[in-house]
Parts: structure tokens; C-alpha cells; sequence
């Protein structure tokens, strides 16, 4: 569909799993940013605590139509 897109780039976390770290930061995205139709996983890292996976964290690229 033609128009012009924006791009922007935030970092999800979870403590479950990359999946839910990428969801995790399209919903709080959607809170604020209208018209997202598409997300790259631009990296993916994580913390370690005590020896253990602590948070699972996806860097992210969100597409967004710009409004007229």
C-alpha cells in the first residue's frame, strides 16, 4: 500500500523467553504508536544473575505508517 513509513527502535524484556520479550514490547509500543504493521528483531541479549538467564531482551524495529 503506498505511503510513507516511519521507523523506531525500542528493546523488549521478559523473564520467560525472547518470544515474550518481543511481544512484551510491541504491546507497550501499541499503547502509543498507531498504524505499526511490521517488526524486525533487529539483536537479541539478555542478563545474567547468579549464573542463571535473569531477563530475556530483543531489540526491536517497528514500522508505522506516518498520517497525513
Amino acid at each position: 500500500m503506498p505511503g510513507t513509513y516511519k521507523v523506531t527502535e525500542l528493546v523488549g524484556t521478559s523473564p520467560v523467553s525472547f518470544a515474550e520479550a518481543a511481544k512484551a514490547g510491541i504491546a507497550e509500543a501499541a499503547k502509543t504508536v498507531r498504524h505499526m504493521d511490521w517488526f524486525e528483531v533487529a539483536g537479541q541479549s539478555g542478563r545474567i544473575k547468579d549464573g542463571k538467564v535473569e531477563e530475556f531482551q530483543v531489540t526491536l524495529k517497528i514500522g508505522f505508517k506516518i498520517e497525513r
